[in-house]
């Protein structure tokens, strides 16, 4: 009986162990979950490792996530629908909703282009597949203008800061923080945004593989991470200045972000799924992607649960 006790107990404390050693690599953008969950203090007492991954912009993230290199990480709904459209095995877990404020075509300070009708025939600097490159296209769609009308630079974040400093492009169409940064540090000037032209949401998503054996850590990670957005809305001075110590960069940019975002997570529901398609629609429609994409298959509900919990929904 005593062996069976001490067999017991030794294999309790073996699951323990496993269980403390589990990883769930994270990836992030400029520090945007990582330090929301700092400041919200969720990052405290967490049954599992976390291994935070940083990346400049979505694309290579999701290219990391299709080989393996992470669990889990966060995105917008357009480089996801890229993604989905090449067969990278991800779905979304859960969704972001926020103001359209923050995705936007800027210009410098001392620009002639005072609104989206100036840039025809302008060169504006995106990332290829990116919500900026979104922004982009649902713009020319609600001029009724044609692809040709505008000359797309497609430039990864670092080098359309280059071309756009520089002068090589006549604007930039991007996001926070970059947004944010280029209004408060150099003056730019917004000239559209998403607002009531893009869905403007952003996804929560995860391998396949990580679906099946991390499912207990995602669910906790969500649940933590929708609970530290919910709290930022409410300590939006708290959260600027722990992003910007991470990011080190002034506290007026996160502040000036922040502020006009209103973030928060929200579980997938029908009326996520039906922004989703919008995106794929319009993708499809600039034959962007080679095949269509149903919103309904590249999302995994199963979260809902988890979300709604930490949210306090």
């Amino acid at each position: 009986m005593i062996r069976l006790i001490v067999a017991a107990a030794l294999a309790f404390a073996a699951i323990d162990v496993a269980a403390a050693q589990t990883t769930l690599r994270v990836g992030d953008q400029k520090g945007n979950s990582q330090a929301a969950m700092e400041a919200a203090g969720m990052l405290k007492d967490v049954p599992y490792k976390i291994e935070w991954k940083e990346f400049a912009a979505a694309a290579p993230l999701l290219e990391a996530l299709g080989a393996g290199a992470i669990d889990t990480g966060l995105v917008g709904d357009a480089p996801f629908t890229f993604a989905a459209a090449a067969n990278v095995p991800v779905k979304a877990i859960a969704a972001v909703r926020q103001s359209g404020e923050g995705l936007a075509i800027v210009v410098p300070e001392k620009s002639a282009i005072k609104s989206f009708d100036d840039l025809r025939g302008k060169k504006i600097a995106t990332g290829r597949g990116s919500i900026g490159h979104q922004l982009i296209l649902a713009a020319l769609e609600s001029k009724g203008w044609q692809a040709s009308d505008v000359q797309i630079v497609y430039l990864a974040p670092s080098d359309a800061k280059v071309a756009y400093s520089q002068g090589s492009v006549d604007a930039w169409s991007t996001w926070e923080p970059y947004v944010s940064q280029e209004e408060v540090l150099f003056k730019s000037r917004r000239v559209i945004t998403a607002e009531g032209i893009t869905p403007g949401i952003g996804f929560q998503v995860a391998t396949p593989d990580a679906i099946k054996d991390k499912r207990a850590e995602l669910e906790d990670f969500v649940r933590r991470l929708a609970a530290a957005r919910a709290w930022s809305q409410n300590n939006v001075g708290s959260y600027a200045a722990t992003w910007g110590r991470l990011m080190n960069i002034p506290t007026a940019v996160p502040l000036n972000w922040l502020a006009r975002a209103k973030i928060r997570i929200v579980p997938i529901d029908d009326g996520v799924v039906a922004d989703e398609q919008k995106t794929i629609d319009l993708y499809d429609r600039s034959g962007l992607i080679r095949q269509k994409v149903n919103a309904a298959d590249i999302v995994d509900r199963s979260f809902a649960d988890a979300v709604v919990k930490g949210a306090g929904l």
